[in-house]
């Protein structure tokens, strides 16, 4: 049985969405990780190849989460964007591979010749 969430906190202060899960692990996932990273098709596009560079979110906000189910939540973003589901699955991977899709963005933005501002 996947993890699932036994609590989710939105700290606004420091721009983090707080998650425990079953299995005991805790993520604190940065609000532009999470819209950079956001399972819609507006980021991930609808195949192999067709991502898009998500650019100028270094000081978004979350302004609501919203409960889909009992599988997920909708997070709206300050910037508009509010059309992804994070199921609790794809949170606990972003948690856990944090590190790695964070650095690979980064290279992206360099790559592109994206300066990131300051936040």
């Amino acid at each position: 049985m996947d993890p699932r969430p036994t609590e989710i906190r939105l700290q606004k202060k420091s721009r983090q969405l707080a998650v425990e899960y079953s299995d005991g692990r805790r993520f604190e996932l940065p609000f532009e990780y999470l819209r950079v990273h956001s399972p819609s098709a507006e980021v991930r596009g609808h195949g192999p190849g067709q991502e898009v560079l998500q650019t100028g979110k270094e000081n978004v906000r979350i302004n609501a989460l919203e409960p889909v189910g009992h599988y997920a939540i909708r997070i709206v973003f300050d910037d508009g964007h509010d059309t992804g589901l994070y199921t609790w699955q794809y949170l606990h991977e972003l948690g856990e591979q944090h590190e790695t899709r964070w650095q690979a963005y980064l290279d992206r933005l360099s790559a592109a010749g994206y300066p990131r501002k300051p936040t």
